[in-house]
């Protein structure tokens, strides 16, 4: 647990909280930009650290295929949003609507150079993911299968390959 009562991963990007550097510097290294958002005191968020981020499945496949910057929905630090727009983390938090903790916006590396979150954006999970769903949101984006196909639909296929290879996966 961080100072702010967040809690930390050692994978969370150090940044400046310039939005805009931050993919960039995510896409140099062919990687796509996931910006959290938590709050102090968020079960859900205790939740995704305790359980999701125990699953090495799940955290191999963040530190292979995004930077992660963690921000509080509550918090006062200065952020520049991909317009170039400087505001608290809890003004970009309500200018992108994230009205859930824990949130996490997707962006991939493709989207860099991006002067807004709606051409930045691929997908976003609002509120707690159990880690079957919450690892398929991340497949989702790594894959480019955003791109194709709705987020219903991945499921759809990804169960059906499952149950090819006769395995029932544990979503719940």
């Amino acid at each position: 647990m961080g100072d702010g009562g967040l809690y930390q991963q050692s994978f969370f990007h150090d940044s400046f909280l310039d939005l805009g550097e931050d993919l960039n510097e995510a896409a140099d290294q062919g990687k796509g930009l996931m910006v959290l958002f938590e709050q102090r005191g968020c079960p859900y968020c205790r939740e995704m650290h305790l359980v999701n981020f125990k699953r090495s499945e799940i955290t191999d496949l963040i530190k292979a295929s995004f930077v992660v910057l963690q921000l509080d929905l509550w918090g006062a630090r200065e952020v520049t949003d991909f317009d170039g727009e400087a505001l608290e983390e809890r003004a970009l938090a309500q200018k992108w609507f994230v009205n859930f903790t824990p949130t996490q916006v997707l962006i991939p590396a493709q989207n860099a150079g991006a002067t807004d979150l709606r051409a930045a954006e691929a997908f976003r999970m609002p509120g707690y993911f159990k880690p079957f769903h919450h690892l398929s949101g991340l497949e989702y984006v790594a894959t480019g299968a955003y791109r194709d196909q709705p987020f219903q639909r991945f499921l759809q296929d990804k169960f059906s390959a499952l149950a090819e290879q006769g395995i029932d996966p544990d979503v719940w």
